[in-house]
């Protein structure tokens, strides 16, 4: 008899228990990012400018529970919602379910550990600018935001797979 599959290979998102859908967060702080609409094309711009609200180090929210008391244009998820928002990264575990994919390696429900995101280069820690210190969100466009984080994990990253013979 094998291990249960995990709950997001099985269940769709509306079937998911509160838990189970918190837990699909791994973290990253790119949601939290601020994003810019080209008035031209509608075009989504990345930039690497925080919500106030993200503590840059740990990429969490400092007042979840509250967040839309502080920054009413905070987007609770849903399922229902996420069909209609074209600005989650590649690598959010809510779009991946969504698309019928699996999680990363660097997943915390993947890993067990909620350290493999950030070492792994995916999470916005070191690389974002809290709001308060930036001036114009057009000065700080980035493309790394809405991009996958590197493709495979380097020898050295604790907690990443073995690397298959021959890469």
């Amino acid at each position: 008899m094998g291990a249960e599959p995990p709950f997001w290979k099985t269940k769709t998102l509306p079937a998911m228990s509160r838990s189970e859908w918190e837990s699909l967060c791994d973290g990253c702080g790119r949601c939290c990012l601020h994003k810019l609409r080209d008035e031209d094309t509608e075009a989504l711009v990345w930039t690497n400018v925080a919500c106030r609200l993200l503590d840059t180090g740990s990429c969490r929210c400092r007042d979840y529970p509250n967040r839309r008391e502080h920054v009413p244009d905070c987007v609770k998820l849903t399922p229902k919602r996420l069909a209609k928002i074209d600005w989650l990264p590649p690598s959010c575990a809510y779009r991946l379910v969504a698309e019928g994919k699996d999680l990363p390696w660097w997943h915390p429900l993947v890993s067990g550990d909620p350290e493999t995101v950030h070492r792994a280069g995916a999470s916005v820690r070191g690389r974002a600018v809290p709001e308060r210190a930036a001036r114009d969100l057009e000065d700080h466009a980035a493309d790394w935001p809405g991009e996958w984080p590197g493709e495979e994990p380097g020898p050295e990253t604790p907690g990443a797979p073995p690397r298959k013979p021959g890469r």
